[in-house]
């Protein structure tokens, strides 16, 4: 934890996320590149693609730094959207004033520095203390703890306080003319100031809906453009994942096979897209039930320590190998490689009858992994199940290129560690 905190103190400093970037991202590759090929250093593709992506780097950080982004759980977007604009800017300059350069090289560096600063954002910068001041009113009295945010509630218009990083304020109330001077003048000093509710929306990853008029998904409408294009990336991201991962699925479905009688891959009606049932693939973690009846609610919930789950099945389960035949779902057009997890029918309609709104969660396909997924992990309890839908309400608000790739993120990161499995 100490090597962390030091780690985090170093990085949150930006001369040193940008020694360390430059390094990793285009000295480093020049060098390997000298290594394999032979091609001079001096060379002119080597030097003109290094400057520009040095110079796209500098860019890139210097404007996500200057945007005042929420200090939340999806900021780490703004990264990515930084350095993808300014990369591109600097592909078209090279590209018109026809200078020589490496396609391959400045992509390779674009990717190493987008996934540098996100990894960076990920694990140190988004987990340092945030202190918040609070203007009081209503909706400000409870503000729920969480662990990073440090609440300051400001008790006057007059009153020191602290050194913060941002204001919070409920823009909808009224305040005195005093409030509304302080306001102000945190703008002023540059002390970002933010929306209560938008402020909990970003720092908890999740969205409350308590009644349909609020209308806070925004029509509950996914932007269509990006559906269809991730439908496309999907197809064929899996189908590549498929051929690569036969070798791996043939040795998983025969050491089932060798585990306990039963067939190795597990079939079950799940329900999917704008709330059709539909077949998920999985490995078989479980001893094959006895019974060939539909699954009931209690049968379908899959307990802390279930006895029914194999030794292989816990492994498989810890690290979402088990999931990896869903592969052929997001193929066929049933799922996504991204989205809220399909539940089985009988726990849908169950969830149906106990939670308003519950079926908007279908209005895009669902998905191997997701944000809820790697938020809360797998759950089962009505409350629980509340929660994953705020989850997954502020995806479908949310819904954008730039969270899939945090949500891949952190989904590696999971299967890393094994975090959030039953």
């Amino acid at each position: 934890m100490r090597l962390r905190d030091e780690l985090s103190d170093i990085f949150v400093q930006g001369r040193y996320q940008m020694m360390v970037g430059v390094s990793l991202a285009i000295l480093l590759p020049m060098l390997i590149r000298t290594f394999l090929t032979g091609m001079e250093l001096s060379s002119p593709y080597q030097v003109n693609t290094a400057i520009g992506s040095t110079i796209a780097l500098i860019g890139g950080y210097g404007s996500f730094r200057r945007i005042h982004v929420l200090p939340g759980i999806t900021s780490g977007g703004y990264i990515a959207t930084s350095f993808t604009i300014w990369f591109g800017l600097l592909a078209t300059v090279l590209f018109l004033l026809r200078l020589e350069y490496t396609t391959v090289h400045f992509t390779i560096n674009y990717v190493i520095t987008m996934v540098f600063f996100v990894f960076v954002h990920l694990f140190f910068v988004s987990r340092r203390k945030i202190a918040m001041g609070v203007v009081p009113s209503p909706s400000t009295e409870a503000l729920p703890p969480l662990g990073r945010v440090e609440w300051h509630y400001i008790a006057s218009p007059d009153v020191s306080i602290p050194r913060l990083n941002a204001v919070v304020v409920d823009l909808h109330a009224s305040h005195s003319d005093e409030w509304s001077a302080r306001i102000a003048g945190f703008a002023l000093e540059g002390i970002p100031v933010y929306h209560v509710k938008d402020t909990i929306e970003n720092l908890t990853g999740a969205v409350a809906i308590g009644q349909l008029s609020e209308n806070t998904l925004g029509s509950l409408n996914p932007n269509h453009l990006y559906f269809a294009l991730k439908a496309a990336i999907d197809g064929i991201l899996a189908a590549v994942a498929l051929v690569v991962l036969i070798p791996l699925f043939l040795v998983v479905a025969l050491a089932i096979r060798l585990e306990s009688p039963g067939a190795a891959l597990f079939r079950q009606q799940r329900t999917g897209f704008r709330k059709r049932p539909f077949t998920v693939y999985k490995f078989r973690t479980m001893v094959t039930a006895q019974s060939s009846q539909p699954a009931d609610r209690i049968s379908a919930i899959t307990q802390d320590r279930d006895p029914r789950i194999t030794r292989l099945g816990a492994v498989l389960r810890k690290f979402r190998i088990d999931e990896l035949p869903q592969l052929i779902n997001v193929l066929r057009g049933e799922m996504s490689l991204i989205g809220p997890r399909p539940e089985v029918v009988a726990l849908t309609q169950w969830y149906e009858r106990e939670i308003p709104f519950y079926h908007y969660r279908h209005i895009i396909k669902p998905g191997i992994t997701g944000w809820a997924q790697i938020n809360q992990g797998h759950v089962s309890a009505v409350d629980d199940v509340i929660h994953k839908l705020h989850l997954d309400f502020y995806y479908i608000k949310h819904f954008s290129f730039w969270l899939d790739v945090l949500i891949l993120l952190k989904t590696i990161r999971t299967m890393c560690v094994g975090h959030g499995a039953k």
